[in-house]
């Protein structure tokens, strides 16, 4: 059984929480006008796996309601930045998938917050970098378990 006062588990969480928050900080200062980091979040997503998704697999991949997702998935239709169809086979569900102009969002909003992340990751230095991030990645996949 795990010692609920463990200093060194304390210690983790605390360092994960504040850089958290402060990277948070970081890219919601630099993101476009109206752009909320959950909104960047989808889009990048999106782009990254050039595929649609409906949105309760959105949902699911960002952990949060499917109420929520509702809410971020209209504000971005709004924007223009993200297309909604049906899905001709199942009229109950549709599909979500990235704008040319939610690419050209997210291109401008990486454009301005990763000099500042790549100046921090040249600052701490590229080994250390490397060397943390299987740590933080096995942290996150036992944590999506739970």
């Amino acid at each position: 059984m795990s010692d609920p006062t463990d200093p060194l588990a304390a210690a983790l969480f605390a360092e994960v929480f504040m850089a958290d928050q402060l990277a948070r900080n970081v890219v919601s200062r630099a993101l476009p006008k109206g752009m909320e980091i959950s909104h960047f979040s989808v889009l990048n997503h999106l782009a990254h796996i050039a595929e649609e998704r409906t949105p309760a697999q959105l949902a699911a991949t960002f952990h949060v309601t499917r109420g929520a997702m509702t809410n971020t998935l209209s504000k971005l239709v709004w924007a223009g930045h993200v297309h909604i169809r049906p899905d001709w086979d199942d009229a109950r569900r549709k599909f979500v998938a990235i704008s040319p102009a939610g690419r050209q969002a997210r291109d401008a909003a990486l454009a301005s917050f990763m000099p500042v992340i790549a100046d921090v990751v040249r600052d701490i230095g590229a080994d250390k970098v490397r060397a943390a991030l299987p740590v933080l990645r096995e942290l996150r996949l036992r944590l999506e378990e739970s």
